[in-house]
């Protein structure tokens, strides 16, 4: 062969080796982070079941020998394997065949007892591999940034905290059934070169054979694996938007047609699935007639063509069904981790998209607003979209503040920076003269009530909605009590049979949609806070509830910061300050006589609302 060629094929070797002990040591090390310690000490076991199989099978030399011959006690049949006869007699034992069997019994025993905790142990890391993961994804998605997060796949985020977590778990134990079976083929090799070289390797060839055949279906598994994952974020989504639209889809014919996508993504999903089935069930069925050929072939040869005796290579034979046993294993259970390889990949995806989308969170703590919160030069972009263009505003404590302005203005996204939900990129936010940069957010928002267009209600009672699943005590019946009355809802909890054990179903299902609102409203007033945000809070409700809902929050000025976006300019009539915005710009700001006789376009909304 040509000297180029022969180093191209070199070069190409030791890529091939290089890429599959990198990608081998990243899932390693994949592992490690979330396991430690525990994948040394399942390793162990495995090893230690090993060589335990390893010296129950040693002790059929001997028998094999007895059988052909009672009367012959002499072990040197063993070969390089006669250490274990001899530490038997030091320990005061002869090697008869009663002696025989009774180790034969405690090496297998022991190996039965050493299989039960390296499974029972294998059980344990799996479940606490999952459980790790999901608290580790649930504390990350917490501290993802509420601008990434908007933007982010639903679909993907359901799937890979429940199906892909699970998958994961199914990587973990075919990656760890590799290693072990990897450890069983090397301990059942080593025993097998010590009795018969010649027919170790010859073996040794034929199962690395074999690991050709498989590497085609190998690199097929894994694409499968990657469609299959990328099948569930999409059948995923497509369910979530089924069920939070189906009022609409229903009420507009359109649910058979929406359905047919589903249907769609049903049918992918059986798909990528089946041919992941077909892939291990074609390295399931080869594996015993693979491993019967190689072993005849071997065996013929060692017979006829290098006249070798029929006994060691009996005792070699037990050794290397072991070993040719768990190599086949091996490449059925790696064949297993590559199908759920691509469940791998995007957890380790998701998992440093989270990381890199970490919400930047201040020291500080916030105990209470004490003066006031001042917006200096803020600008915000979406993209390279501007939202907000040189903000300037100082709200005092205790002040009442709206917001109003057609859509699109930015009030949302203004309010949505005051609540902390998105951070101050240009400009500076200080509260109570401390840049809130530097403030624990997390600290400032449970000190803050905040009402949406959109109202939240848990598949829940109405108590659990209001106290956010506080203890029923007689101190919380109060505040529940207090707070349903001032959002006008105590009346109609009181007229259900089950009062306010009353369960509201599926995003409150059972509740008129300004019911819902009062409900959400009765749940920031039933907290402890310093600031309420109104996000078009009363939008939902008929214009005598609207009204009944106002006086009551009226009720809470001076007692509260209260900010307020609304379209319906009844609802601002009393507020303390009325901050007008237009393409993103604060316009103007005065109390509602003074934008009345200052600001026309003001006047403009307040006339076509027939106020």
């Amino acid at each position: 062969m040509p000297w180029g060629r022969s180093n191209r094929i070199w070069f190409i070797i030791h890529n091939m080796i290089k890429k599959i002990i990198e990608k081998s040591l990243a899932n390693f090390l994949y592992f490690y982070k979330n396991l430690g310690y525990r994948i040394f000490l399942a390793t162990g076991l495995s090893l230690i079941l090993g060589i335990l199989d390893g010296f129950g099978l040693t002790m059929f030399l001997p028998l094999l020998e007895m059988v052909s011959d009672p009367s012959n006690s002499n072990q040197e049949s063993m070969g390089r394997l006669k250490f274990v006869a001899d530490y038997i007699e030091a320990a005061g034992f002869s090697m008869n065949l009663t002696t025989v069997l009774m180790f034969l019994c405690i090496f297998f025993s022991l190996k039965g007892l050493t299989n039960f905790a390296s499974k029972a142990y294998r059980v344990y890391v799996r479940l606490y591999f999952i459980r790790n993961l999901r608290l580790k994804m649930l504390q990350s998605l917490n501290e993802i940034s509420y601008k990434k997060f908007i933007f982010s796949d639903i679909g993907r985020i359901q799937n890979t905290m429940t199906g892909e977590v699970e998958r994961v778990g199914a990587a973990y134990r075919a990656y760890f059934w590799t290693v072990e079976q990897s450890i069983l083929v090397a301990v059942y090799m080593g025993f097998a070169f010590v009795v018969d070289v010649q027919f170790a390797l010859l073996v040794s060839i034929g199962g690395f054979l074999t690991n050709l055949i498989y590497k085609q279906i190998y690199k097929k598994t894994k694409g499968a694996s990657r469609i299959l994952t990328k099948d569930s974020h999409n059948f995923q989504s497509l369910v979530i938007q089924h069920v939070a639209n189906f009022k609409y889809l229903k009420a507009t014919g359109l649910l058979n047609k929406y359905s047919s996508k589903l249907r769609n993504s049903i049918f992918d999903l059986e798909n990528s699935k089946r041919k992941l089935g077909i892939h291990d069930a074609t390295l399931s069925s080869a594996r015993e007639p693979i491993l019967i050929i190689v072993v005849a072939v071997v065996i013929m040869i060692q017979i006829e063509y290098l006249e070798a005796s029929l006994g060691p290579i009996l005792i070699s034979l037990l050794f290397f069904y072991r070993a040719l046993n768990a190599l086949m294993a091996m490449q059925v259970s790696y064949n297993q981790f590559l199908a759920v390889s691509g469940s791998m990949e995007n957890m380790i995806s998701f998992q440093q998209n989270l990381e890199q989308n970490k919400e930047i969170n201040g020291k500080t703590p916030f105990e209470t607003l004490k003066k006031n919160i001042e917006i200096k030069n803020l600008n915000f972009n979406y993209g390279q979209e501007k939202i907000l263009k040189d903000v300037n505003l100082i709200i005092h404590k205790n002040e009442t503040v709206a917001f109003v302005g057609p859509s699109g203005s930015g009030k949302t996204t203004f309010l949505n920076i005051l609540a902390g939900l998105i951070p101050v990129e240009e400009g500076l936010m200080l509260i109570d003269s401390k840049n809130s940069r530097e403030i624990d957010m997390h600290s400032f928002q449970r000190r803050l009530g905040y009402i949406t267009q959109e109202p939240v209600v848990f598949n829940d009672t109405i108590f659990n909605n209001v106290t956010f699943w506080a203890e029923p005590s007689q101190d919380n019946i109060n505040k529940f009590s207090v707070a349903t009355e001032k959002a006008s809802i105590k009346d109609f909890i009181e007229s259900l049979p089950a009062g306010y054990n009353t369960e509201l179903g599926n995003n409150g299902i059972n509740l008129s949609g300004g019911q819902k609102q009062r409900i959400a409203i009765a749940r920031e007033l039933y907290k402890g806070i310093d600031i309420l945000f109104m996000d078009e809070a009363t939008s939902a409700l008929d214009s005598e509830t609207e009204m009944v809902v106002q006086q009551n929050i009226d009720q809470l000025k001076g007692q509260y910061t209260i900010l307020v976006v609304a379209h319906r300019l009844s609802t601002i009539r009393t507020v303390d300050k009325l901050v007008l915005m237009e393409n993103g710009r604060i316009v103007k700001i005065g109390d509602y006589e003074s934008l009345m006789q200052d600001a026309p376009k003001f006047r403009r909304m307040v006339e076509l609302q027939e106020l």
